[in-house]
Parts: C-alpha cells; structure tokens; sequence
C-alpha cells in the first residue's frame, strides 16, 4: 500500500524444500501422431497408482479402444459431455485414494474440445442477446447462417474464468497430469505481412503453456520433442541448442524428478477478493485488530415510527398544509408502506387502523371535500358530525381514543369555534387525525389504493401521459403499412388475411421483423399470380417497390375495382 512501511501482520519465512510439484504436461501435436498412445502407454508406468482418463470431444473418442495398449492402466470417468460435469468428473478423480501408496494420474481428452465447448457457449449466449435485441427494436431475427459478430466481451470474461477454474483443479492434483491438445500448422507471419515459413499453433486459449510444467509436441508418429519444461541441473543436464526427443512418460516423469516430488504444488493462487476490504489509497489507516473489531460502533439506524407521530403527522399534513395530498405522499415517500402498516394508530373516526389506511382514508377525506367544493354544495355549520353532513369549512372532530381537549371539556357541541381546512394560522393539533369518508355523501369518493412500496423503494409512475417517441410512430406506420400489403397479397390470392398470415400467427400476432420476412416472402407468389392474370405493369410496379410501401394500398385500388392500372 503506497505511503505504509509497517507490516499489517506478522509473518515467519522459509526456506525452500527443493522439491519439484506434481507435474503438469502437455502433449500437443497434430492429428494422429500418437499423442493418445504415450499417454496410454505412461499409464502402466511403476510410478503412477492408477489413471483416470477424461475424454471430451467426439473428435477421436479412442479412450476405450487404446486400453488395448501393452502395458496401459486405467479407467475411464465418464460425464454428459457439459463443462459443469466435467469439472465434477476432475474433483471425483482428485477426491480419489493412491493405491498401494502411489500417486494417481489424471489424463484429459483432449483440453482442445474444452476450450471449443466454452467458445460454443459464448457463440450460443450472445446469439441468444442479439436475438432478444432484435425483437425488442423490431428489428429482424438473426438467422443461423447470418455472420454473427461477438461484442459481448464479458461472456469471453466468463469464459476465461471457467478455463481456469479447470486449472485450478488440476493443480490441486498430488499425481501427474497429462493435458492431451489438437497443433494446427499455419502460416508465419512477419509483423503483419504473412511469409513462406510455417509455424504450428496449439488449439486451445493462449496462455495453456505458461500454466503447464513441460511442453511435449508432436511432429509425427515416434517424432516427438521437449520444447519447454521447469527442470533443475540435479535431475536433468540441460545444454543450450541442444535439441531433447520425448521417450515416454515414464522416462520424463524419472527425468523431473517425481519420485520425490511434493505431497501438493506449492504456490499461492491470487485473490483478487483480497483487495476488497483494504482501505482506499490516501487513508493509510492500519486495520484494527480482529478482537476489537466486534466493539466498533454500528451505523446508526433509521428511528421508529411510533403511534403518536404517526399520528401528529398525519393531522398536520391534512389541516395545516397547503397541498395536503403531497403532503400525506410524502409522508408515504419517506417512511414506505411496509414501515407504515407495522404502525397501529387509534383515532376517534377510524378506531384502530394502521397508520398506511390512516393516510389512504385521509386521501379519499381530501378527493372528497374538493369534489363537494367544485358542486357548490355548502352546508351549514351547525350540523352535526355524525349525520354525515359535516361541510369543508369545519372537519370533524378525530381526536385519539380516550383523550379530551382542555378547552372543550365544559363547552357544549354547539358552542365549539368552527376551522377551515385550509386555515394556516391554526397551531396543529398533535392528537387529532383526518375522518374516514363519509359514508351518506350523495357522491362517493373517487378510491386510492396504498402504494406497495415507498418512492424510495420503487419509481413511481409518471401522473401525465407519455409521449409517443419518434421511433415508435415510425414502428406504428411501418406495421401499418405491412398489414395494408398483406391485405393486398390476400386479395390476389383471394383467400382472407387471416388464412394470409396463418403459418405465422400460431402463436398470436407476430412481430414486425416476423411479418416483414413473411410479407417479402410472398411476394414472389403474389408477382407470379398478376402476370398470369396479365397484370404485368403491375407486376413490375409491385416488384420495385420499397419494403415497406406505406402507398401499396393505392397502387393496387385500380386493380380490384376491375380497372386498368395507372
């Protein structure tokens, strides 16, 4: 970390062991030249327990017929052919025990129909995105045979992580691997300009040669060679330019030491994970111990809503706002219906309710009162609150359950000064809340339903209409304009457009990219069957026209009225 010079923990180092890993090797070379008979061949090796051999791909498929190799030990796994299976059949090989205290051997057939297999999976995914693409623009679906070009760069993000996922597997082996891969021969290039050499390229992704220990390729039958390995002196005398045949698996395996080979590959795999929690650059604050980080301090939390404010926010939003309607909104907005519900209140109009159905009953109360405004009907003051008469002016009376006002406690019903709901000197009341609707109005309130979730939670739909955007009026002219040709194409046939279009609409209506295909389609049929009838300069007309042709309908009206074309 820039700017720290003191460790974050204590460490102890070691020395090394001097013992080589578990080998990694790879054969690689061309079609038949005997990749599959050494490996079969190094599994009746003294060194080795028994072989599990993983065959992939049905390009050979010869893992059954070389176990009649002199010599050869061992056994096939097998799986359903899906990269998830095959990586459980590399753990079932891993999990299995040494026989008579020697190492197993895992064999995969071939690592090339792996990495073909992902980039099949990419290909597959990203057709399946360009076609959820087109249909959503109304665009026309991607055929099979159309050029695909990928531009989905995480799915080969994605591949390369199941890649090395194998790996990674593999080298958690104690034994010897053995990776079996397909060499193309092609042209070398010079910069960018190709010469008249050749080169030879192993089929896998591109880093296979860094992951593995040693590198076998295969030029032909009894012609192979060493062309890379991780050897030291004391097990193998290494000269430059020196050029080292391959002799066996058995024999490189004594050549790399693996008789005293480690129990497990020493080697610590990169966590990205682990730069998640460390603080950003610029703290430079040291991590507290793990014993006290249990004693930090929490992130304080949200407070409860209690009943009482539930209450006193509910009366102040109705009677002292100028907007009670966003008001009690906001309300909704800032504490969410799911907080609101757990909220019971007890008013005198409602009896017990949760504070949610406070707010929706307050809102139909509010829908109410304008609605009875904008009539004109005003009633007088002094009716009472029960009669179901009470006006705009005066709201009635909702006090909490078992609480009384003090000034209102020897004052006759009659006697109590009238408040305007809109009356903004008033101090608001902090125990009163919002009447339920009245339930002898001559118009019922239009009703409101609680929002699910709060605006917080979830985007609120727009209150005024949506305009329609330029791109979906060219779609609404465009399928307009298929429907008027497709109607054209089922006059000529004399058939209904219903019969017309019913190899595409048997499951419902289809698509603009659909309809459009079909409609091209048939305009070879429909061309065919005007110069029969002797219609040709309408056949010709219909055959320039413009896919889709929003004027189709006016071209062909002289024709169905039985009159000569124009």
């Amino acid at each position: 970390m820039p700017g720290t010079t003191t460790p974050l923990r204590d460490r102890r180092s070691r020395k090394p062991s001097g013992l080589p890993n578990p080998p990694m090797i790879l054969l690689a070379g061309v079609e038949k030249s005997g990749k599959r008979y050494e490996a079969a061949l190094g599994s009746g090796s003294d060194l080795i327990g028994t072989t599990f051999w993983i065959q992939v791909g049905g390009n050979s498929a010869t893992a059954d017929y070389y176990g009649q190799v002199p010599g050869a030990r061992y056994e096939i796994v097998p799986h359903d052919g899906t990269f998830r299976d095959i990586l459980d059949a590399i753990r079932w090989a891993l999990s299995q025990p040494a026989v008579d205290g020697k190492r197993n051997m895992i064999v995969v057939d071939d690592v090339t129909s792996v990495w073909e297999l992902l980039s099949d999976e990419v290909a597959h995914v990203g057709r399946k995105r360009a076609e959820r693409r087109a249909q959503s623009n109304g665009r026309r679906t991607p055929r099979l045979d159309d050029p695909y070009v990928d531009e989905e760069r995480d799915l080969w993000g994605l591949a390369k992580d199941r890649w090395g996922e194998m790996l990674w597997l593999l080298r958690r082996h104690s034994g010897p691997t053995l990776l079996i891969a397909r060499q193309e021969i092609i042209t070398a290039f010079e910069g960018d300009k190709p010469t008249q050499h050749t080169t030879r390229r192993i089929k896998a992704e591109k880093n296979l040669k860094a992951a593995v220990d040693t590198v076998v390729e295969f030029h032909s039958v009894g012609e192979a060679y060493i062309t890379g390995m991780s050897v030291v002196p004391a097990h193998w005398e290494i000269r430059p330019g020196w050029t080292y045949r391959f002799e066996g698996v058995d024999h490189l395996l004594r050549k790399l030491g693996y008789a005293d080979a480690a129990e497990r590959r020493s080697a610590t795999e990169s966590r990205p994970e682990a730069y998640i929690d460390e603080p950003f650059p610029g703290t430079h604050t040291t991590p507290p111990p793990a014993a006290h980080q249990a004693q930090q301090p929490q992130q304080p939390r949200r407070p409860e809503l209690t009943s009482e404010e539930a209450v006193r926010l509910v009366t102040a939003a109705f009677k002292h706002s100028k907007d009670p309607r966003a008001a009690l909104l906001a309300i909704r907005a800032k504490w969410g219906t799911r907080t609101l519900r757990r909220v019971p209140t007890n008013t005198r109009g409602l009896g017990e309710v949760d504070a949610d159905t406070l707010i929706t009953e307050s809102l139909k109360r509010i829908e109410a009162l304008a609605a009875e405004k904008s009539s004109g009907e005003h009633r007088d003051k002094g009716q009472e609150i029960g009669s179901g008469t009470a006006s705009d002016e005066e709201p009635p009376n909702t006090e909490p359950s078992g609480t009384e006002r003090p000034d209102e406690q020897h004052r006759p019903p009659a006697e109590q000064p009238p408040s305007r709901v809109d009356d903004q000197s008033a101090p608001p009341d902090e125990n009163s809340a919002p009447p339920p609707p009245d339930p002898q109005a001559d118009e019922a309130p239009s009703g409101e339903s609680p929002e699910e979730t709060s605006a917080a939670e979830e985007p609120q739909a727009p209150r005024t209409r949506p305009r329609t955007s330029r791109t979906q009026k060219a779609m609404q002219i465009a399928h307009q304009a298929l429907m008027d040709e497709a109607n054209v194409q089922a006059r000529v046939k004399f058939v209904t457009v219903g019969e017309h279009l019913g190899p595409i609409s048997a499951d419902g209506d289809p698509g603009i990219g659909a309809l459009r295909d079909y409609i091209q389609s048939c305009r070879v049929e429909v061309i065919a069957l005007l110069e029969e009838a002797g219609e040709t300069q309408l056949a010709a007309l219909y055959r320039s026209a413009p896919m889709p042709d929003t004027g189709i309908a006016g071209k062909f009206a002289a024709y169905f009225n039985n009159a000569p074309a124009k």
